[in-house]
């Protein structure tokens, strides 16, 4: 168990350190979007804080992955982040479902894994 909680926690931050350093270096362009999923993102877009904000978050969590430090702390400070790609995915954007689900199990699975942590938050 050790052993795929490793390879799930570097592998979830190898992909979050690749999405937020392709943002910020603008090595992949923008995918062509449609519809509500347009709409969706213009928004973001124009809050001008709101993606790099979220970019930077998946920037600290990939680095404290991939590194292994605060690992406990970089699965509850992702988990909203995981969750909204989740929504967005399966509303929006479909395609994009199956990495998304597999982002947010992977998140749950390291949750579970680092229970001992958070047993302390949940006891009155």
């Amino acid at each position: 168990m050790k052993i795929a909680t490793i390879v799930i926690r570097v592998l979830i931050g190898l992909l979050l350190l690749f999405a937020s350093v392709s943002f910020f270096l603008k090595l992949v362009p923008e995918p062509v979007t449609t519809g509500d999923f347009k709409a969706f993102q213009v928004g973001l877009v124009a809050s001008t804080y709101l993606m790099p904000l979220a970019k930077a978050v998946e920037l600290l969590c990939g680095v404290s992955y991939v590194t292994g430090k605060y690992v406990a702390l970089a699965n509850i400070i992702i988990l909203p982040i995981t969750i909204n790609i989740l929504l967005i995915n399966y509303f929006l954007a479909p395609e994009g479902l199956p990495i998304a689900i597999a982002m947010f199990l992977g998140n749950l699975f390291l949750i579970y894994r680092y229970w001992d942590n958070y047993k302390s938050v949940f006891t009155p």
